[in-house]
């Protein structure tokens, strides 16, 4: 009974009310803003430092941290909810206004379609000559209700007749911005949401390509105005965007005169160039407009710059609405309106000209997704590590794109030049001269005399039946499936204060392992940056000094399969240790764009160069016997471009190794994208090679003979055990077959597989040797397999139960049973650990 009083007692102590003086508050409020949860030590401290807490309990101060913490976390937790409340409103009215939209978009087909629908009755009711007069009558009725505007002649020189180019462009940007002037349609996967990217949607059937957007960012409109003006920071294809000119208007506006040059996304056709009026405007209901589109002839206008080796694009009217929200932040509108002149390129490559969806990614989403970047810098919900400003890691990026944008280019404005080939128009190779090209105020005369300058070795080829995506992540896991460990080294040697010349690559070069290191991403993954280290192996002592370990520094996008229209892209550039801020690059690298699929054309699976393919006649056809059944018809171009420094005396030399190394490159590139395209399995593929070897042959007699001592039954059933049969047996089994290294201080990598274990893993024997065992097992098969060891290791063999793995290219793969085992070599020794995962599938 006593006990229970004195509990009770306890109780009533621990939960009594203690009145704090603001003094108090004030000590305890310092204390937590050092540190929000003291210790029992500390607190007894703060005590004993502070008399003015000396009446209060240690329990009582320990609940008092207990209430601060909890109020500091309702606190937070209000502010996010209130911030998602109002995203959501935002994102409410928003969706309401684009409903709108979308019933005026619907009211006008309808009259449409009752208009045609009276046309086809009238044309029908009456004879062959009046059906063609009716339809001559009914084109020149629909040009009645849309008839083309006729531009007044307006003074070059005269403000006032800008300021009325200015005011049409308004009102035609806003008509597609927020009206029906375009018909859109959303692109699939585009599902709005407070964190959502937004509502985007593209053109059809309208004049050129067209793309629309609009989202909430959370900054102030005026800084939002401030990014997207600056489009050289944000569109990777803008090479200069220079105001000729600026006018001030007499509502508080801007009229500016603008010319820009963009890049050409491959090395076959020519860049473009705009001429365009941009007009900056303020909005009687406070929303701020930028809009813009092209000087042509017939808009009038001043005459820009002559396009000299550019084509002359259009932009139609397009441009940006940004109106504020209420308690802070934005709502977006953006439209990009182009006409990219696509007859001037070759038939092959139009489809990049006249995609909708390509416009929307790389220039349309790209300008919103950088405003989503730049507010989450802001408000510091991105951090990154190594002790990089974001500012800086975004200027990494934009120089290596550029970098690798300059060399695919090759401008002669900036110093390039064509040399001359070896008879083949294969590869391209141009040189660059000027010493501020690579190394820029770095440069030092003194340190090297005999620089000669930068080369650049290019090539385009289309590919059938591969996926931008999983190309481009293949080659980023498997460098050493295309890549030269000998060029490597020469590239890294422009770095050093002492450069060195390798006039050749070595055949084969050295073996070597790469570690990716991740530095920053975007905040929807669709690019990031990384440092991949190539840790460098000598087999001969002469070769110590070129076995090094390297560094690059590494930009990868579009590796999103679902993404349409997004273009992937791999570039990368020596760096060394030290990794300065202004340190140079020298950028390389692959950029895979698709082409919208065309069910006309062949669609074999395999690759093809696409310089012959413009150079095919109209007797060029493929017979329709080659034509692919499979209805998987995805046709992008590959465009390839290295560049190295070379010294005077080695020019020749390097220029001829560049050239070797990028066939090489395209060769082995050609391998992989039939490796991986998924209509490989067809029946217009051949299975892969054998792999006949005596180290083959002896691994697969001891694959098969470890089965039948650990388990008592067969692997499968052979005549003969003579020659190669047991491979070709283990080679041709339907499940999926592999061995891995058996290593207590490493984790196992695989080191065969049969060709179902190939399959199944996505890769080829080459780039087996890059896959760890943990890497494609999700974590219940590796918690299963972790607690199964021991017994495979006594017992011999182990059956795990059905699961879910991992191929090398991401995709999920579901089996129903895995059967491991020792295999033990002719010693009766552990020489590698097997695996059969039976009945697989991809999910």
């Amino acid at each position: 009974m006593a006990l229970s009083m004195h509990s009770k007692d306890k109780q009533m102590d621990s939960s009594k009310y203690v009145r704090y003086t603001p003094e108090q508050v004030e000590a305890l409020e310092r204390v937590y803003t050092e540190c929000p949860k003291p210790s029992s030590l500390r607190r007894q401290q703060l005590i004993r430092e502070c008399p003015i807490l000396c009446n209060i309990e240690p329990k009582q101060i320990k609940v008092w941290f207990q209430n601060r913490r909890c109020r500091e976390k309702q606190r937070k937790e209000a502010s996010r909810l209130q911030t998602v409340n109002r995203k959501l409103t935002a994102m409410n009215k928003l969706l309401m206004e684009e409903n709108d939209r979308l019933q005026k978009q619907v009211s006008h087909l309808v009259y449409e379609n009752g208009f045609m629908r009276q046309q086809i009755q009238t044309a029908s009711a009456t004879t062959t000559d009046n059906s063609c007069e009716s339809v001559v009558m009914s084109g020149q009725h629909q040009q009645q209700q849309n008839p083309t505007p006729q531009q007044p002649q307006r003074d070059a020189n005269n403000p006032a007749g800008l300021l009325t180019i200015a005011e049409e462009t308004l009102a035609e940007f806003l008509s597609k911005a927020t009206g029906t002037a375009v018909d859109w349609v959303q692109m699939i996967g585009m599902k709005p949401g407070p964190d959502s990217i937004g509502i985007v949607a593209v053109s059809r059937n309208c004049s050129g390509v067209a793309a629309r957007a609009c989202g909430l960012v959370s900054l102030e409109p005026i800084k939002v105005a401030e990014i997207l003006k600056d489009r050289p920071s944000w569109f990777r294809a803008c090479r200069c965007l220079d105001i000729m000119s600026v006018i001030p208007t007499g509502s508080g506006g801007t009229i500016e005169l603008i010319y820009m040059q963009t890049y050409a996304p491959t090395t076959l056709a020519a860049a473009r160039d705009f001429w365009t009026l941009r007009y900056t405007t303020t909005l009687e209901d406070g929303s701020l407009v930028i809009c813009e589109r092209s000087l042509t002839s017939s808009t009038g206008g001043p005459t820009g710059p002559p396009p000299s080796s550019f084509v002359r694009a259009d932009m139609l009217p397009s441009g940006y609405l940004i109106r504020p929200c209420e308690g802070g932040g934005s709502i977006i509108h953006i439209v990009d309106h182009v006409d990219l002149d696509v007859w001037s390129v070759p038939e092959v490559l139009r489809p990049l000209y006249e995609s909708s969806k390509i416009l929307a990614q790389k220039m349309t989403m790209a300008a919103l997704r950088y405003i989503r970047q730049i507010a989450q810098e802001t408000s510091g919900e991105i951090q990154y590590g190594g002790g990089r400003q974001p500012a800086v890691l975004r200027t990494f990026s934009q120089r290596l794109c550029r970098g690798f944008n300059d060399a695919v280019n090759g401008f002669t404005d900036s110093g390039w030049s064509l040399l001359d080939g070896d008879g083949g128009d294969d590869v391209t190779i141009v040189i660059n001269s000027s010493p501020t090209k690579f190394l820029g105020s770095q440069y030092n005369a003194s340190m090297s005399p005999t620089f000669g300058g930068v080369l650049c070795a290019k090539a385009s080829m289309l590919l059938q039946n591969v996926p931008p995506a999983l190309l481009v992540r293949f080659l980023r896991e498997h460098r050493s499936e295309w890549a030269d460990y000998g060029v490597d080294v020469y590239s890294a040697a422009c770095l050093k204060a002492s450069p060195y010349a390798v006039p050749c690559a070595r055949p084969g070069g050295f073996p070597s392992s790469q570690v990716i290191l991740p530095l920053a991403h975007t905040v929807e993954h669709e690019e990031f940056l990384e440092v991949v280290r190539l840790e460098g192996h000598a087999f001969s002592p002469e070769d110590v000094a070129l076995a090094q370990d390297m560094y690059l520094l590494q930009l990868c996008s579009g590796v999103d399969e679902n993404a349409l229209g997004a273009c992937a892209q791999l570039i990368f550039a020596p760096i060394d240790e030290s990794f300065a801020d202004d340190a140079p690059l020298l950028p390389s690298g692959f950029r895979v764009i698709p082409l919208d699929p065309k069910t006309d054309a062949p669609a074999a699976t395999r690759t093809l160069d696409l310089a012959s393919t413009l150079e095919v006649g109209p007797g060029g056809a493929r017979p329709a016997s080659e034509a692919d059944t499979n209805s998987y018809n995805l046709r992008s171009v590959l465009t390839i471009a290295f560049q190295f420094t070379f010294e005077n005396h080695f020019r020749d030399n390097v220029a001829a190794m560049a050239r070797q190394y990028v066939r090489g490159v395209v060769a082995s590139v050609q391998r992989v994208a039939m490796a991986i395209s998924p209509s490989r399995l067809s029946s217009n593929m051949g299975p892969k090679s054998l792999p006949v070897s005596p180290e083959a042959l002896t691994l697969a007699r001891w694959i098969y003979r470890s089965y039948r001592i650990h388990t008592g039954g067969e692997l499968f059933r052979v005549d003969s055990q003579a020659g190669d049969a047991l491979l070709k047996r283990l080679w041709h089994h339907s499940d999926a077959i592999m061995c891995c290294s058996l290593k207590t201080n490493a984790s196992p990598v695989f080191t065969f597989a049969n060709q179902a274990g190939l399959d199944m893993l996505e890769t080829t024997l080459v780039a087996l040797q890059d896959i760890m065992l943990d890497k494609i097992l999700d974590e219940a098969g590796r918690k299963i397999l972790c607690s199964e060891f021991s017994k495979i290791m006594q017992q011999g063999y182990a059956y795990l139960p059905a699961g879910i793995c991992v191929s090398s290219m991401g995709r999920p793969v579901s089996y129903e049973q895995a059967i491991a085992w020792k295999v033990l070599n002719d010693d009766n020794s552990n020489h590698c650990l097997a695996f059969m995962f039976i009945n697989w599938s991809f999910v």
